[in-house]
């Protein structure tokens, strides 16, 4: 008989805690985990997913006025930003109840607070505390917002799911994922938005040439993109109008000031250093390759890690840790080459190497780069263009970059990310029949290296 009440403890039922409890508990262990909000995660409740929907949503302004040239006549229409978020709102609920059913069906027991950890192997939760042989951390990243004059009138991703009116002025301060992702939104929604970054160019540690290609897409959408400012106060008039002062003097008069400038590990009020667990500055625990902090019974997993801050990478992390720890299997995460995409308008999605960086680990590269009109627009006549690269190593002639900024660039990736995580060679990509008439066969009939 074990002298601990459970042989894993969970803190954070997000995507890759519950995927952590549902596995060791499918293996027989006893598990539980604490969560004070709501079952799914960032991702489910306050992210990937909420975003999406609203990304749908922004897309059909311009498919409307698309239609037109393929002989419909869709009258004049209009737009509820209520029953959008009324019906975004049913739909979280529902995956909120898959989640439960999750838990409840693998026999792991929830317990809807949060857990403080009281040594390496008790964890406070609230009135109760319980006794674990192993504990995992998986309670995510949290907006992160400067400590300026004003800070408290704006918004973060957070609260933007749950605004009751769709601002018609709106400032969204950032340049990475999403910061141009809600950008699209509001604009395809029909807000005036102005994108404010202090960088020289929106999208940093991304392929320079999808950076670029992004940026003049989206300000020919309407978004006012302005690079190398930043807001350094945020003020409310009597009437409830935001003014967003730039540090170059300008003021910005708007509804509504959106934060996207960054997610840190959320932390807070976990115990972590009065437990011993090692904990950099910024918030980040530690681990080696098994997700193992420098206490051996405690584990991380997911953006508290710092790793590679997306959802399927959590999911994986917390899947390899029940499968070591509780399944008897000896597998590691390899954290090379994993894709990812922007939900921006148009979208953007990559796997493996920016030219930038591939020249640093792989020598010399030879680069194949197309821009074309996609075919959807040859009729519509709408001024977008779409964009595909490949990054090519040139004495192994791999393919170790693959980036594209167009219609449906995450359903073309997420395909050609297997032949790229295989190593596959340029010249395979060229002995590949492409499927025509479609984007995705362009990334296998580029023939030309491209001279930059």
């Amino acid at each position: 008989m074990s002298k601990y009440d459970f042989d894993l403890f969970v803190i954070g039922a997000g995507s890759g805690g519950v995927r952590a409890a549902r596995i060791a508990a499918g293996y027989g262990a006893r598990v539980g985990i604490c969560e004070q909000s709501r079952v799914g995660g960032t991702c489910v409740i306050r992210g990937c997913v909420p975003k999406k929907l609203l990304t749908y949503a922004a897309h059909f302004s311009e498919d409307f006025e698309d239609a037109v040239a393929y002989g419909w006549d869709v009258g004049e229409p209009s737009f509820s930003w209520t029953t959008l978020i009324e019906n975004k709102d049913r739909e979280i609920d529902r995956l909120n109840r898959v989640y439960l059913r999750l838990l409840e069906d693998a026999d792991v027991r929830l317990y809807p607070v949060n857990g403080k950890l009281l040594d390496a192997h008790h964890i406070q939760l609230e009135e109760d505390s319980v006794s674990a042989e192993k504990i995992l951390i998986a309670t995510g990243g949290r907006p992160w917002v400067p400590d300026i004059p004003g800070i408290e009138h704006v918004i973060t991703s957070d609260e933007a799911f749950h605004l009751e009116l769709l601002p018609q002025r709106v400032v969204v301060v950032g340049g990475g994922y999403i910061a141009c992702e809600f950008a699209g939104i509001f604009n395809g929604l029909g807000s005036d938005v102005i994108q404010v970054y202090r960088g020289d160019q929106i999208l940093r540690g991304f392929d320079h040439d999808v950076a670029a290609m992004l940026a003049t897409e989206m300000s020919k959408k309407g978004i006012d993109i302005q690079l190398n400012v930043n807001v350094i106060e945020v003020t409310k008039s009597a009437d409830g109008k935001l003014g967003a002062v730039l540090d170059d003097g300008n003021v910005l008069h708007v509804d509504t000031v959106m934060y996207a400038t960054g997610r840190v590990p959320n932390v807070r009020g976990l115990g972590l250093r009065d437990a011993g667990v090692v904990v950099r500055s910024g918030g980040t625990i530690p681990v080696d390759e098994n997700s193992r902090t420098n206490l051996p019974n405690i584990f991380a997993v997911g953006d508290v890690t710092s790793r590679v801050n997306l959802t399927p990478v959590a999911l994986m992390e917390g899947h390899v840790f029940a499968d070591t720890e509780f399944g008897g299997s000896r597998r590691s995460i390899d954290h090379e080459f994993i894709p990812s995409a922007v939900f921006s308008n148009p979208q953007v999605s990559t796997v493996g190497f920016s030219e930038q960086d591939a020249g640093m680990h792989f020598g010399d590269l030879t680069i194949f780069k197309s821009e074309f009109t996609p075919m959807k627009h040859t009729l519509s006549g709408r001024n977008e263009k779409t964009m595909m690269k490949l990054v090519v190593q040139k004495s192994t002639d791999r393919v170790v970059g693959l980036h594209v900024v167009g219609l449906d660039a995450a359903e073309i990736v997420q395909g050609f990310a297997v032949a790229v995580k295989c190593g596959l060679s340029k010249r395979q990509f060229d002995s590949t029949i492409g499927i025509h008439p479609t984007a995705g066969e362009e990334l296998v009939t580029m023939r030309v290296p491209f001279q930059g």
